[in-house]
């Protein structure tokens, strides 16, 4: 099939990656010609594993370029995957998704085409979309678009660091459109990922589990709504066992052992129950806000996912309070942190708690050194006016510190040679906001470690 892809942040270009793997022509198209130069030359503008590989390995079906005119024209489907940032109130920004909409009416010129929203959009977007496509292309084109599109919602559940593994090998792919034409379609395009016929790349193996992978059929407004309602769950365990950390630590119980405890209920689940500074990145922070703002578009309240908000936000403060508690005086102190990206295997610092940390230290008075293995070019390029101290090793962060702040649980932050880093230290302290690493071994080596949740 002939896909055309608008937007190559994290969404667009690993889906762009996949479908070209599987043998689909695909064009991705970027207004950021920066970003186009360099998938061009082979590079990504963002760090994800094996996404360089897979590129190169599917090039034969892959090309990029600026601009719609002679993109778009004869698409079987075309992806809209622009950014939705999150606006004062809470409510997704729209502008790029309207642009995208109108972009389309305006330069297809095929029989029928499938428009698919990508992006997480509110709920009822899949109409809107609808009209601005249809307005444009009946003002571009003198008639009416009467069969020649339909709109369907296609969200996506792609993990950072793990969207790859995510896309070709699924949980489920859930399709939602009013018209039977586009679910056939995208029935098409998605069934070598349906049936696992593919041939998988040797860098990005099939799990031995995975099997065939459930389609999810629906309207427009329930696939909309799922995005919506499963960021928003993941995020609430995430919160629960952080305020269960809380109450945790006040009683003397293991944090880590009492999520072992109830994970290994199969109704809950191990997964998204590690207790510590709390969820960033993209997806969780901009989905929940949008969740409660549409909520309220309907005279609803949404008790249950703004205390989750609010519970992920006290975590960030919890560091500043546990390093206060530690060293009495913040003023003056020299603190470290490793980690900056949201989570490990990305460069991503969008609602990173380490931004948020390394602010409400420096405002205390605080000098703060920064270290990433991946983040770093990122973090000066959008955060180099902060006043932080970029390392460019965990070693030089430790040089003549207070205290160290596990932010970011990077594997190699855990095999550190923690003894060699306790003699640069001013002070032995190790706040883990991660429980990722190994207290006992860190407390043979004199440090005072300090947990964030429990």
């Amino acid at each position: 099939m002939k896909v055309s892809i608008i937007g190559t942040g994290y969404v667009g270009i690993t889906t762009g990656a996949c479908l070209a793997y599987l043998g689909h022509e695909v064009t991705c198209i970027d207004s950021d010609e920066r970003k186009i130069a360099l998938l061009r030359a082979g590079k990504t503008p963002i760090y994800e594993p094996f996404l360089t590989e897979l590129l190169a390995d599917a090039q034969r079906n892959l090309r990029y370029c600026t601009k719609y005119a002679g993109a778009i024209q004869d698409a079987d489907v075309i992806f809209i995957a622009v950014g939705t940032p999150p606006l004062a109130d809470g409510s997704p920004d729209l502008r790029y998704l309207s642009q995208a909409a109108r972009g389309i009416g305006e330069h297809y010129a095929g029989d029928f085409v499938v428009v698919v929203n990508k992006s997480t959009v509110p709920i009822g977007s899949g109409n809107w979309v609808g009209s601005l496509v249809r307005e444009s292309y009946e003002q571009h084109h003198g008639h009416k678009a009467n069969g020649h599109f339909s709109v369907a919602s296609n969200p996506e559940f792609l993990r950072e660091g793990t969207a790859l593994s995510d896309s070709l090998y699924p949980d489920r792919v859930v399709i939602g459109s009013d018209d039977e034409r586009s679910l056939e379609t995208l029935y098409s395009l998605y069934r070598p990922i349906l049936d696992q016929t593919f041939a998988p790349p040797p860098y990005l193996p099939r799990p031995e589990e995975v099997g065939a992978v459930p389609l999810i059929s629906t309207d427009l407004a329930s696939a909309e709504l799922i995005k919506y309602a499963a960021n928003a769950f993941l995020a609430l365990k995430i919160s629960y066992i952080n305020e269960i950390g809380q109450l945790a630590e006040k009683v003397g119980a293991d944090i880590i052992q009492v999520a072992k405890g109830i994970g290994l209920d199969a109704r809950i689940g191990t997964r998204f129950l590690q207790a510590g500074i709390g969820w960033g990145g993209s997806c969780f922070g901009k989905d929940t806000a949008a969740l409660v703002s549409t909520a309220t578009e309907y005279n609803l309240s949404m008790p249950i996912v703004a205390a989750a908000r609010e519970i992920n936000r006290r975590q960030r403060d919890r560091v500043v309070e546990k390093l206060l508690g530690e060293l009495k005086i913040l003023k003056g102190r020299s603190i470290g942190l490793l980690g900056l990206a949201f989570k490990p295997n990305t460069d991503d610092l969008r609602e990173a708690p380490a931004i948020d940390i390394a602010r409400k230290l420096i405002d205390r008075g605080c000098k703060v050194k920064v270290h990433d293995p991946v983040a770093m070019e990122r973090f000066q390029q959008e955060y180099g006016d902060m006043g932080a101290v970029c390392c460019t090793t965990p070693e030089e962060v430790a040089d003549d510190v207070d205290a160290l702040v596990l932010v970011t649980e990077w594997q190699q932050y855990r095999e550190l040679d923690w003894e060699a880093l306790a003699a640069k230290m001013r002070s032995r302290i190790v706040l883990d906001g991660r429980n990722a690493l190994d207290r006992a071994r860190l407390t043979r080596f004199g440090f005072r470690y300090v947990g964030v949740a429990g």
